[in-house]
């Protein structure tokens, strides 16, 4: 059977668990990415099957539903935060065009082009401001630091695929994973420009990524304390409740993965301040007058 980079397929290996689209096919190995989920994985063709359209309706909808559960569950959350901001930023009194906020900056950085469009996309539903940079894993300690310098960056996003062989060596060996490395040492690069850890909150990893590894470097938030696969938007949820999170509190590590499709298996991390600033009075343009 003949693929074409692009295709759809599933592991007969592995009871056709994942949805892949194939990336790239050298000789008789293909190269595997999630469709879903941040894994990168290789095949021999005769362990893949293209999916039919009618299993790839039903896996699209499951997919969706899923989304759409947890992005309900973060606009009520966020709407609950709104409410006691509003009210502590009054002294109890509602006035609701009185306050003004100061937006965290996004800096997304993702080795997957397809992923990175989609989060940019749940970004914007969730009115925050992002710059997204497609990059391949490799080169993201090489290209951060300039990044960092130009963006001026409140949160960064450091994600894309990410794998672990058990063939390489043990679940302590970094060594053992696709790219944990590059996103451990994009992390220490990052650091190094702006180290406080409440100054620049940093979520690095994809699927099965040495979580240990990129908490040590730096990060605020990582994957995958128990190495399963996590879900291409885990990270924008992760940012988002960071990004909405008034400076002044703390954001417990559950707290901060309640909202997401992967839970605390897939995810975890530090204590960590927000940094949504709220001012006031906010007056319109027009209103401002000089001094006589």
């Amino acid at each position: 059977m003949e693929f074409t980079v692009g295709e759809l397929v599933t592991r007969s290996s592995y009871n056709h668990d994942i949805l892949f689209r194939i990336s790239n096919i050298s000789n008789d190995t293909l190269i595997l990415h999630g469709e879903d989920f941040r894994l990168e994985a290789d095949a021999n063709q005769d362990d893949l099957v293209k999916i039919e359209e009618r299993d790839l309706k039903k896996r699209k909808k499951q997919s969706k539903e899923k989304e759409d559960y947890s992005f309900r569950l973060f606009r009520q959350d966020y709407q609950l935060m709104k409410e006691k901001r509003e009210y502590e930023s009054t002294s109890g009194y509602y006035y609701p065009s009185n306050y003004f906020q100061i937006p965290a900056r996004v800096l997304h950085l993702d080795g997957d082009r397809l992923f990175l469009r989609k989060c940019i996309n749940l970004y914007q539903r969730l009115g925050l401001q992002v710059h997204g940079v497609h990059l391949d894993e490799k080169e993201m300690p090489t290209e951060i630091g300039a990044l960092v310098e130009k963006i001026q960056p409140d949160i960064i996003v450091i994600t894309g695929h990410d794998a672990f062989s058990r063939n390489k060596g043990t679940k302590s060996d970094i060594r053992a994973y696709r790219h944990s490395k590059y996103f451990a040492e994009t992390v220490r690069e990052a650091r190094k420009k702006i180290p406080n850890l409440d100054q620049l909150v940093i979520f690095a990893g994809a699927c099965q990524s040495h979580f240990e590894s990129l908490i040590r470097a730096g990060a605020n938030f990582a994957s995958s304390p128990s190495r399963i696969n996590i879900h291409a938007l885990d990270p924008v949820y992760i940012a988002a409740k960071v990004a909405y999170t008034p400076f002044m509190e703390k954001l417990g590590v559950w707290e901060t993965l309640r909202n997401t499709m992967t839970g605390e298996k897939g995810l975890g991390g530090l204590e960590t301040r927000g940094l949504l600033r709220t001012g006031m009075p906010y007056m319109e343009e027009n209103e401002l007058t000089n001094e006589e």
